[in-house]
């Protein structure tokens, strides 16, 4: 039937019996100790909705995408949760949406040939309090929600078309007008935008299958969770434009993570670990940690691999192998600012083969000033702000608080082709170093070396570069240091 919304129980479409991940093994070349990963056994999510048979209802929804079809999904979604959960089927179709919210015990599943196209109206999407960036404030609700929840997913082979290109041309023309009145900082807060998919303060959580593209913001932010598995989903945010923040999948201040068998394609960050921001950041102070990545291509994007530069929380215990990147920014990216705080460490990166990336490793503990860094222009002192406006000037004090760590980093069997640098790796100064830094087993061809800045206990051992412009990795002001190199 035309219009129709089963409940209904499928022994072969729900979900596979979640299990944990299997031990592995790493090379991870000459360590003194070899890193303890027993916790990746753990991650991901452990129980699924139930398929406890329904019968079929009808809510009236409607394969036309000249109709509002949000009301008759979340019907369908509430009644599934009063009934103990279930899945919500969403046979082949267009529908034309607003935000949906996904309750507990509650798979929605996408049947191949569904699109879910997003409105393209804010007034479709509620707002609530979040966190966005890195700090805690009202914003829109995202495409799809989960929020305080238990055991929910969102599934299948169909299609989420968030339509972002409109939020993306408001930031464009706002970031122009922002920028002339020196308040590049706060644009992105000012801007609000729909993000993809937002998980928050839920648990055993799972995403699997489907397509979601052109997203307003971020992609697909899990926050505030535990015990989330994404699985083969596809993110492609550069459709139609440039569109800017367009993250892929953002673990902010979560734990017990797997994301597995994805593809990224986006304007920022593929697979982006962060863990608030300056003043706020600390003030929450949640940590992202353990966190496993496997069997994911990262394509256009800033990263592969990020983790920050939102670090207050402090970021911990993350392991991604067998990835591919192709003409993303870095293969493994760790960014921080002098005003953030937290420390990053125990980062395990393997088997990787990249092609056309920007970096192979690039770590900076004082990335991007302009935007990292608030200040109040003299016209607006003395005059009210915004709430955020006044979040984002808090000052981190004592300014020592505000410090980031980067520490306890493997990175190995790595393979590049046509990379611009190999490395750009730089601290803050002899008292703020990069540490223990133990790179091994890389094969690159790159146009520039690169340098390596304020580090201590760098190792780098069995690295073969062939380099066109001919220079060698620069180092100043390392300590406890082991570099060898073999240049061709």
């Amino acid at each position: 039937m035309k219009y129709l919304l089963s409940i209904v129980l499928l022994a072969f479409i729900g979900l596979s019996t979640p299990r944990k991940t299997t031990p592995a093994s790493y090379d991870w070349g000459e360590v003194p100790v070899q890193p303890n990963l027993s916790w990746a056994q753990q991650v991901g999510a452990l129980k699924t909705p139930a398929t406890t048979q329904l019968n079929a209802v009808h809510f009236g929804l409607q394969n036309d995408t000249s109709v509002l079809n949000t009301y008759p999904i979340q019907l369908a979604i509430d009644s599934c949760n009063r009934m103990g959960g279930g899945t919500v089927v969403i046979p082949a179709g267009t529908y034309h949406i607003g935000a949906l919210f996904i309750k507990s015990g509650v798979n929605l599943h996408l049947s191949k040939g569904t699109t879910l196209v997003a409105s393209e109206a804010i007034s479709d999407y509620p707002e609530f309090p979040s966190r966005i960036a890195g700090i805690e404030m009202v914003w829109p609700s995202a495409v799809l929600n989960i929020l305080d929840a238990e055991n929910a997913a969102i599934t299948g082979e169909g299609v989420i078309d968030c339509r972002g290109k409109v939020f993306w041309d408001k930031y464009w023309k706002m970031r122009e007008d922002y920028e002339k009145r020196n308040l590049r900082w706060i644009v992105d807060y000012d801007c609000k935008r729909v993000r993809g998919i937002l998980v928050s303060n839920s648990k055993h959580i799972t995403l699997k299958d489907f397509t979601l593209m052109r997203t307003g913001f971020w992609a697909c932010q899990i926050l505030y969770s535990d015990q989330c598995s994404v699985n083969g989903v596809t993110i492609n945010n550069n459709i139609g434009g440039h569109g800017p923040s367009t993250d892929g999948i953002d673990i902010d201040s979560s734990t017990n993570i797997l994301i597995e068998n994805c593809e990224v394609d986006c304007n920022d960050d593929n697979i982006c670990i962060k863990a608030g921001r300056d003043a706020d950041g600390l003030r929450v102070n949640r940590p992202t940690e353990n966190v496993v990545v496997r069997n994911c291509t990262a394509r256009k994007g800033a990263g592969l691999i990020t983790c920050g530069s939102e670090t207050s929380g402090s970021i911990r215990n993350v392991l991604a192998y067998d990835l591919k990147a192709s003409g993303t920014g870095s293969v493994l990216r760790l960014k921080s600012s002098m005003n953030r705080g937290g420390t990053i460490e125990n980062i395990y990166i393997t088997r990787v083969e990249a092609d056309s990336v920007s970096n192979v490793l690039g770590v900076d503990l004082n990335w991007h000033p302009k935007y990292s860094y608030s200040e109040l222009p003299a016209e607006y002192k003395g005059k009210e702000i915004p709430a955020h406006w006044k979040v984002m000037l808090t000052p981190v004090e004592p300014k020592e608080k505000g410090y980031p760590y980067f520490r306890n980093v493997y990175f190995s069997h790595v393979k590049a082709e046509r990379a611009k640098r190999f490395i750009a790796a730089s601290g803050w100064n002899d008292t703020l170093r990069i540490e223990n830094f133990y790179i091994s087993n890389v094969n690159a061809q790159v146009k520039s070396a690169g340098k390596i800045v304020y580090g201590k206990n760098f190792q780098l051992s069995d690295i073969r570069l062939e380099v066109e412009d001919k220079s060698r990795v620069k180092q100043e002001h390392n300590v406890d240091s082991k570099i060898e190199i073999s240049y061709q």
